[in-house]
């Protein structure tokens, strides 16, 4: 019993892990339901989508009102998005992702697919990005119209498809994007939308980067303990060190990028120098960088409601419907 209880290790705000093998998560547990009512004019539900692992994805649609509007015989755009929390908390149900992909869909008249991906420490590194690429896989089945889901057979435009992520889900995104450029499949994203991107390193990106070895040393143990310990060069394995000196991004599969980074991020030079290597490089789309100096990692989703958070809110659904 005493084994139990015994903490044998915490990472604040994320997990505690305990000596008997018990893992509890601090945040980002609480969950939203669904509902076939509409909700802001936006109804959801969840579909299974992995029964291997017992994954599903959150699908949001307009009410029928807002689809008799749109365009393209009733198509709408796909907005595909994987949430952050460190490869560790939080889910397509929680409450800050449902609420906020409610007011996306309500706004841009898209449909929204948001994935559930396997967590660390439980199932670590590489699972959260195979998880990712299956769903994708599975959404863009449907592309023929004779998929499982009816919601994407019937109202999914395949020409006009986004992926969106925060924090490690932008990390994901960026990868996915990759991948489905470097497996030359029908598989293609109109955009993708880096969001506060978790992109780290063993040592600083540039002279402005975070030098605080204490800092530095919190975050990789995240990776190198909990999210990642199979990494062979720990932060500076490739799935983190996105902008490390072996990295190309030329073969991005899509046609243009919304980087968003925060001035009080330790994540902002990062977020930075990816969209400074990805405008150098020989891909050739379009880069869009948004900067907010005064605020901290996904403040958007902490405080939706505040000016910077609605201004970016904004920025988002352009980079959805233009």
């Amino acid at each position: 019993m005493e084994e139990e209880s015994e903490i044998s290790s915490e990472l604040l705000p994320f997990v505690r892990i305990y000596k008997s093998g018990h893992i509890e998560r601090i945040s980002g547990t609480e969950i939203i339901p669904t509902s076939l009512d509409p909700t802001n004019d936006v109804v959801s539900k969840d579909v299974l989508y992995s029964p291997e692992h017992n994954l599903s994805v959150r699908l949001f649609l307009p009410s029928k009102k807002s689809i008799s509007s749109g365009n393209n015989n009733n198509k709408l755009p796909l907005l595909i998005y994987i949430h952050g929390g460190a490869w560790i908390i939080e889910s397509p149900f929680s409450p800050i992702y449902h609420n906020y992909l409610t007011e996306v869909v309500k706004s841009a008249n898209c449909l929204a697919v948001s994935i559930q991906y396997r967590r660390a420490p439980e199932n670590p590194i590489p699972a959260a990005y195979e998880d990712s690429w299956s769903a994708i896989q599975w959404i863009f089945s449907h592309s023929d119209r004779s998929g499982e889901e009816d919601w994407i057979n019937e109202y999914a435009d395949f020409d006009r498809v986004f992926l969106a992520g925060d924090s490690a889900g932008a990390n994901m995104s960026h990868h996915m994007a990759m991948r489905a450029g470097k497996e030359k499949l029908d598989l293609r994203f109109k955009g993708i939308a880096i969001v506060h991107p978790a992109f780290w390193g063993r040592d600083p990106v540039d002279e402005h980067d975070v030098q605080d070895r204490e800092i530095r040393n919190g975050i990789a143990e995240v990776w190198e303990r909990v999210a990642s310990p199979y990494s062979v060069n720990g932060t500076d394995d490739p799935l983190f060190n996105v902008n490390g000196s072996g990295s190309d991004f030329s073969g991005l599969g899509c046609e243009k990028v919304l980087v968003a980074v925060a001035g009080k991020d330790v994540f902002v030079r990062q977020g930075l120098g990816y969209a400074a290597k990805l405008k150098r490089s020989d891909w050739g789309g379009e880069v869009e960088v948004v900067v907010e100096e005064d605020e901290g990692h996904v403040f958007y989703l902490q405080n939706p409601n505040s000016e910077k958070a609605l201004k970016f809110f904004k920025k988002f659904v352009e980079f959805i419907t233009c």
